[in-house]
């Protein structure tokens, strides 16, 4: 541990890591954004809590079992001459469940009707959240951690990386559900990127890797111009009154 400290190396690994971690735990923040907008506020902090608890619960489980996780990248079945592995199999039910969800939140808000789960009970909508937060958190963790197994030798750097990542979704998380929540426009923005991370998710299942590079790309350039949207329409509203 002390050479780990005192490792320019080790640092270097560390923030790198931890700024891949971040970068990739957006895709996390904007599904908790969206999946807590439909329960009351109390509710929402709660899952909110309880999701990125839970994916970093599930980043360090991973790590700790980097043979099994390793394991996970090997072909079990093949299809017409593409070999999958559990991995692959993983993102593509992540991938398909991403892109199911999203489009019914579309269509919710397109056709400007109440959810199923508004008119449940609280508890029981509460637990929907809770168990498609685990879905897909189980996903975005497998997809982070061998994404970025490669990158650092030692646990420790990993581990460090993973927990001040999670650290920096937590206080994110809060200001981006508020602002989605407040904003129709901007939550069916989160919509549509939610289907596109979705997308590149079965794509790497199916190995052809879209570059995550674009995707954020295109999510930072429309959040920009949905940022000066809401900004000219508050203008708007303050010349008005």
């Amino acid at each position: 541990m002390i050479e780990l400290l005192t490792s320019a190396e080790a640092w270097a690994a560390l923030l790198t890591l931890t700024a891949l971690e971040i970068v990739l735990g957006i895709d996390n923040v904007i599904f908790l954004s969206v999946i807590v907008s439909r329960i009351p506020e109390r509710q929402a902090k709660r899952a909110r809590q309880i999701g990125l608890a839970l994916a970093l619960v599930f980043r360090i489980l991973l790590l700790s079992l980097l043979v099994w996780l390793i394991g996970l990248t090997q072909a079990v079945l093949t299809v017409r001459g593409m070999a999958f592995s559990w991995r692959d199999i993983i993102l593509i039910g992540g991938g398909l469940f991403l892109i199911a969800k999203a489009t019914h939140e579309i269509h919710t808000e397109v056709e400007a009707r109440d959810d199923e789960s508004d008119d449940a009970p609280g508890r029981r909508a509460f637990i929907w959240v809770i168990v498609q937060i685990i879905v897909i958190d189980m996903v975005f963790s497998l997809d982070s951690i061998i994404t970025a197994i490669g990158m650092a030798q030692d646990l420790e750097i990993m581990i460090a990386a993973v927990v001040i990542a999670c650290i920096v979704m937590y206080a994110s998380s809060g200001p981006v559900a508020r602002f989605v929540a407040e904003h129709p426009t901007t939550k069916m923005l989160a919509l549509a990127f939610l289907v596109l991370i979705g997308v590149a998710l079965v794509a790497d299942g199916f190995q052809f890797h879209i570059p995550r590079g674009y995707i954020y790309f295109a999510i930072v350039f429309s959040a920009a111009v949905e940022f000066f949207n809401v900004l000219a329409k508050r203008n708007r509203r303050k010349a008005v009154n």
